[in-house]
């Protein structure tokens, strides 16, 4: 559900961060947010609710422009994790261009990730959007962490999906960008199919990808 206006060559991107109550994406967030180039980011905004809270923050907020002129800009989303805040997570969801499943690696977590990933599959077909289709990468986070699920038995379970995996903890950035990065490349695969980003704007993936996932140094 990209937001494009052809006659002012704009488009918007909308990348939501979901997952299970205190599975970390606030965390990855807040890292992201930290450890992108100050010039690449917006001011990080938080909308508290009684028990937990939703933040976002624009990623590009001067616009991504490409040699043909085509200006990109970028919002990235978290959705609450709690049951009782599902109408948020619906409308979070609305005209999202990719997702960040964050799933939390302990073992006693595992039906709360199984019962947020129907979820979001679900609010997607709520919202018009089909799980097959959006991109989506899955982070496996707090691998710091004892008695957590084995990342042989992770790969093992979602391999055959398809859907990338990445192993992260959070909480010290590790495998934060990474995540990030993946979805900033299957973002560009689905929007380069549909407006020809390499041929049409001379938008390299690489390129893309670079610009949106640079480390503050």
């Amino acid at each position: 559900m990209i937001e494009f206006d052809e006659l002012e060559q704009r488009m918007v991107l909308k990348l939501v961060y979901y997952g299970p109550a205190l599975s970390g994406k606030t965390t990855n967030l807040l890292q992201l947010h930290d450890l992108l180039v100050r010039e690449g980011r917006g001011d990080l905004m938080m909308l508290d609710t009684a028990d937990d809270r939703t933040i976002f923050f624009d990623l590009l907020p001067f616009f991504l422009k490409t040699p043909s002129g085509l200006k990109i800009k970028i919002k990235v989303y978290t959705v609450p994790g709690q049951v009782r805040h599902d109408a948020t997570r619906k409308a979070v969801l609305q005209r999202a261009d990719g997702i960040a499943f964050i799933a939390d690696s302990q073992l006693i977590e595992a039906s709360n990730n199984f019962e947020s990933f129907d979820n979001l599959e679900r609010n997607l077909a709520f919202v018009g959007l089909n799980i097959d289709k959006v991109p989506l990468v899955i982070q496996f986070n707090k691998r710091d962490l004892d008695n957590v699920i084995s990342e042989a038995e992770i790969r093992r379970t979602w391999e055959p999906t398809g859907i990338p995996v990445q192993m992260a903890t959070a909480l010290n950035g590790q495998g934060v960008i990474e995540t990030f990065a993946r979805l900033a490349e299957l973002t560009y695969d689905h929007i380069d199919r549909r407006y020809n980003l390499k041929n049409e704007h001379g938008l390299e993936r690489d390129v893309f990808v670079g610009k949106l996932a640079a480390r503050e140094k």
